[in-house]
């Protein structure tokens, strides 16, 4: 048997996952259905719209709700170490410059189930992240995205 996937989570993702999952098995699931059956009334099912994008619905809601189960049956809470903030890690926000244009940027460094880079949380499988991971403040690294690779050098972690 394969071994499952950990989902590297802080406490915040964890508890949003969760409220996701409970809106979509209570209230979603059910405004689904009623849609299924609405549909239904409307007679013939094989040129029926409503009825195939109601359908279309239901494995979409039913697939995440089986996709938030195993996330969360495999997190792995990130704990928050403010005692060291020399290292960039996982949970960490990390201050860095793109050498040579100076543009400075900051990420924190979560797992892929909460990832959010307009937020500013990149994933810790990402390219960025895993050129970022186990650095020091003052490091100078190169990171290699399918975009190309830019040098960068680490002004802080937080």
């Amino acid at each position: 048997m394969a071994e499952e996937k950990q989902h590297y989570m802080t406490e915040e993702g964890k508890r949003k996952l969760e409220e996701e999952f409970e809106q979509l098995k209570t209230e979603k699931r059910q405004e689904v259905v009623e849609r299924i059956k609405i549909a239904r009334s409307f007679g013939d099912l094989s040129e029926n719209s409503e009825y195939d994008a109601a359908k279309d619905e239901q494995a979409f809601v039913e697939g995440r709700i089986s996709q938030i189960e195993q996330m969360l049956k495999n997190a792995v809470i990130i704990e928050e170490d403010t005692s060291n903030n020399s290292e960039v890690a996982l949970g960490k926000s990390v201050r860095f410059k793109e050498i040579p244009d100076g543009d400075e940027e900051v990420y924190t460094i979560v797992g892929s189930a909460e990832s959010d880079p307009l937020e500013g949380k990149i994933s810790n499988d990402s390219p960025m992240a895993q050129s970022l991971l186990g650095r020091k403040v003052g490091d100078h690294v190169t990171v290699n995205t399918p975009g190309g690779e830019f040098d960068v050098e680490i002004l802080e972690v937080m």
